[in-house]
């Protein structure tokens, strides 16, 4: 269950990526980052009150669950998801997603600090295996190379961004262990980021002026990465409390299998996907199967 919960969320970030590429083009990332914001907000709101309803056990209110799953929304959601549309903007979505991979390694080390949490050597392995893979998916270069200069901006904001997803992710498993509260957990990250947005935005009164005239397919495509990322921040959650946290995060970060198919069939390849990328793919799978059935 632990592994189907985090390829769940794997889809819902890879689909975050493709369609960031959408909405990016049509509407500033400032004002796009408000929506998506308020979006996961009023997704993740939606979502507890109809669990509300349907749930057996009564909610229990836990404050340190609370502030971990609000210092994972600061981390992970307000840091890490911002600077991702940047890297997006300047890489592309494969490129993107190649960076978004590598964030295990920071889950992995604060896995470790945080809840002394050591995976076997069969477990480093397959972790390995799945990373040589998503090496070996990095998009060639020919006509279709980066400038130097949009390479290094895109590279500093990937960093930055896998950091922050990493030590986020971590975060939010440290919260299910303590608090075993998905869906209201992932609605406090969410009003922990808006709330870090709110201090970093000036000029409130401009901001909303530019979101009535903003391209208004821009905004929905924004309002659809609030889904999509609301969705796979409760998924990870959940398969965060089921398995070890550094596999979990490892599976989550397989975006190039949902984001490389689009790039050639959607984009025609001007990403500059070869047989490479295919073999990487391959070695990807492989060590998710053999995760799964280990």
């Amino acid at each position: 269950m632990g592994i189907t919960l985090a390829l769940l969320a794997m889809v819902c970030f890879g689909a975050n990526l493709i369609i960031s590429r959408y909405a990016v083009a049509r509407a500033p990332i400032e004002l796009g980052f408000i929506v998506v914001l308020l979006t996961n907000i009023a997704f993740c709101a939606a979502l507890f009150g109809g669990e509300s309803v349907l749930r057996a056990s009564a909610f229990a209110w836990d404050w340190k669950g609370v502030a971990y799953f609000a210092i994972g929304g600061v981390i992970g959601t307000f840091l890490g998801r911002r600077l991702l549309y940047d890297t997006v903007r300047l890489l592309g979505p494969a490129r993107a997603s190649v960076f978004h991979s590598s964030a295990p390694v920071f889950s992995l080390i604060a896995a470790w600090a945080l809840v002394g949490e050591r995976l076997g050597a069969y477990e480093i392995a397959l972790m390995a295996l799945v990373w040589i893979g998503l090496w070996f998916t990095t998009p060639s270069t020919g006509a279709h190379k980066l400038a130097p200069e949009a390479w290094r901006r895109g590279a500093i904001f990937g960093v930055l961004t896998v950091a922050g997803f990493g030590f986020g992710n971590a975060i939010r498993g440290v919260a299910m262990r303590e608090w075993d509260e998905a869906l209201f957990g992932t609605f406090v990250s969410s009003v922990a980021a808006i709330a870090c947005q709110a201090l970093v935005t000036r000029g409130w009164s401009g901001t909303s002026r530019a979101l009535r005239g903003a391209d208004r397919a821009g905004l929905a495509w924004y309002a659809a990465s609030g889904v999509s990322t609301a969705l796979g921040s409760i998924f990870i959650a959940m398969a965060m409390a089921r398995m070890e946290i550094a596999l979990a995060a490892l599976v989550m970060h397989t975006t190039p299998l949902v984001v490389f198919p689009y790039s050639v069939l959607v984009l025609k390849n001007r990403e500059g996907l070869s047989l490479r990328t295919l073999a990487g793919a391959g070695l990807v799978l492989a060590g998710i199967v053999l995760l799964a059935t280990r």
